[in-house]
Formats: C-alpha cells, sequence, structure tokens
C-alpha cells in the first residue's frame, strides 16, 4: 500500500473512532466560539424615580465612572411611578444587553407581595448586581407632646407610645413603604399601636410632626438630623441593629430595649434576568468596584448612604432576608398596596 494511502486510512480510521460530541465540537464555526464584544452602544440606567431624588442621585454618581471603564456613554433614564414599580418593570423587560436599573429595596422585594397586580415579579424577572448602600431609618418625635415627660429618654417614650395606644399616629410616604412596614414591625416588638397616616412624601411628615398632627414617624437619616439638629424634632432611635456611622449620635433602638429590630432601606442595581451571564458578571464586578472607590464612596455618604458594593451573591441574601421579614409584616398585618 502507499504510503500516502496509509497515512489517509489511518487519519479516516481516526475519524470513525472519534465521538460524535467531538466531531460536532469541530464543526462549529470559530465566530460562536468567541464572545461577542460588548457593549456596543450606550448603557442606559433606569431610575423609577424623578430627578433630583436619592435612587437618581445615586445613579448619576456611577453614570461617569462606568462610563469611563466601559468605553461608553452612560444615560440615566427616569420612568417614574408606582414606588418605582414602573422604572423596575422596564428593566425587568428590557432585551437589548445594555440595560439596568438602579432600585430601592422595595423594588427587589415585596413589590408582587404588597400587589399581586405588579407586572414583574422581582426574584424571576431582576437579577442582582450589587448592593450599593444601605441606611437605618430614624425613629422621629415632637420635641414635646402630652403624655410624654420633659427630657425624657427613648424608654420613657416607648412607655407614654404605649399608654396613648391608637390615640397616637404615625406618617410615612405611603401605604407599603418601607417606613409603613416597619413601623408595623415595631409595633408588633415594641407592644405599642399607633395609627397609620400616609403622606405625600417625607417633607410632608416632618410638617405634620412639627404641627402635632403626627406623634412618631421612621425617617431618613439626613432629614432627621437636619430637623434634629436645627431643634424642632427629635430622635429617639435608629433602626439598625447598632449605632450607625450615618448618625452617630442617635442610640440603636435596641438601646431601648427593643430586641430584634434592624431594620434599613437600601438601593442597587439589577440587570434583567435574561441579560447574558457574562455580562451581568462584567457589570456586577465593575459597579461593586466603582462603589468601594473613595471618591464615590465619599458622594454616596453625603448622598446618606452607607456603601455596601456587594457582589451578585450578597445582594441575592439580602433580597431573600428582607423579603421574608418583610413579608411576614404584610401577611401579619394585612397590609396592601392602595
Amino acid at each position: 500500500m502507499p504510503r500516502n494511502l496509509s497515512r489517509r486510512a489511518s487519519l479516516l480510521i481516526a475519524l470513525a473512532a472519534a465521538s460524535p460530541w467531538a466531531l460536532a465540537q469541530t464543526a462549529k464555526p470559530a465566530a460562536t466560539a468567541a464572545p461577542m464584544a460588548w457593549p456596543t452602544k450606550p448603557i442606559k440606567i433606569i431610575v423609577g424615580f424623578p430627578a433630583g431624588t436619592s435612587p437618581d442621585l445615586t445613579a448619576r454618581t456611577f453614570a461617569e465612572p462606568l462610563s469611563k471603564a466601559l468605553g461608553q456613554p452612560v444615560i440615566v433614564e427616569n420612568k417614574v411611578g408606582a414606588g418605582g414599580n414602573i422604572g423596575a418593570d422596564a428593566v425587568a423587560k428590557a432585551r437589548d444587553d445594555h440595560t439596568i436599573g438602579l432600585m430601592i429595596n422595595g423594588n427587589m422585594t415585596i413589590a408582587k407581595l404588597l400587589n399581586p397586580a405588579v407586572p414583574y415579579d422581582p426574584l424571576k424577572d431582576l437579577a442582582p448586581l450589587s448592593l450599593i448602600g444601605t441606611s437605618p431609618l430614624v425613629l422621629t418625635a415632637p420635641l414635646s407632646q402630652p403624655g410624654v415627660p420633659a427630657n425624657s429618654d427613648a424608654r420613657e417614650f416607648f412607655v407614654a407610645a404605649r399608654n396613648g395606644g391608637d390615640k397616637w399616629s404615625y406618617g410615612t410616604p405611603g401605604v407599603g413603604t418601607v417606613g409603613h412596614i416597619g413601623t408595623e414591625l415595631l409595633k408588633s416588638r415594641s407592644n405599642i399601636n399607633p395609627v397609620h397616616v400616609p403622606y405625600p412624601g417625607y417633607p410632608a411628615v416632618a410638617n405634620a410632626i412639627l404641627g402635632g398632627q403626627l406623634q412618631m414617624a421612621l425617617m431618613p437619616p439626613a432629614l432627621a438630623q437636619a430637623q434634629v439638629r436645627a431643634g424642632k424634632l427629635r430622635a429617639i432611635g435608629v433602626t439598625s441593629a447598632g449605632r450607625s456611622p450615618l448618625a452617630p449620635d442617635i442610640p440603636s433602638l435596641s438601646e431601648a430595649g427593643i430586641r430584634g429590630f434592624d431594620l434599613e432601606i437600601w438601593n442597587a442595581f439589577a440587570a434583567p434576568a435574561t441579560m447574558p451571564k457574562p455580562i451581568q458578571a462584567k457589570l456586577a464586578a465593575l459597579i461593586s468596584e466603582i462603589a468601594r472607590s473613595q471618591d464615590v464612596r465619599g458622594k454616596l455618604f453625603q448622598q446618606g448612604w452607607q456603601v455596601a458594593g456587594t457582589s451578585p451573591e450578597g445582594l441575592a441574601n439580602r433580597i431573600k432576608a428582607d423579603t421574608n421579614l418583610l413579608g411576614g409584616v404584610i401577611a401579619m398585618r394585612g397590609i396592601k398596596a392602595e
């Protein structure tokens, strides 16, 4: 047998012995093996709240450094309404692989538990990227009010609140907000029973406390501290497990004897669940790195956030924990979105 024929026969025998999988792999076009270049166009950050609000400010803080890292413009788009759920739904339905969202915790945890009509499922339709910042709320009260001894401490305040029963009231920015659900949780842990009164926003809540229409409210640290420093309101305690760097002079509610109470608001970046995993991973790593950079960390602290900058797994764990906690309160208290 000629030498060249022998070599050809050997090759045919080798090919015949090869597995179908191996042959299939050799038949694949080379183009499919290499990842497609990304990004190929501007990145869009959807925010479900108006310009100038806390989520909007956070998104814009990330826009420039993220643009530099990716080599594409990063555009912040505000899709306002339904407590941020309109924006969250737009993120969930995006299919261009260039859209992400900056959201508050309610959008990623209890949205559908509060209102089954919400068109997206936070746990199925959104992919966690990174938990950006956390903040406790501050239990805030008038400087003086009937039934509360002058210069009383936090423990005495809760005694007065128990005695006040449903003659007391508390304010929030609306039904289903963290301030609302958080106060209902506080009621169950402290045996107090103030009546809920919703307002259009936190500034209106603060004015109602100043005007004597409310006896208490859970408020963001920046707004609460501004009123406390101006000598207009008093801070009873923060809702985090211990004292917060955002409000180091305010004791935690656990110091007032309220055990097992740990509640924070937070914001985070998420992507559509359909976005390819390699792109999710790239975005998550960049966002986490940017969050923990000195410049951005300082800006977020000024906006009222203690920086987290977690991995997707860290955010997923926080979503699960908060969904269980707040979902339990929703079920126990029969809370429904209006």
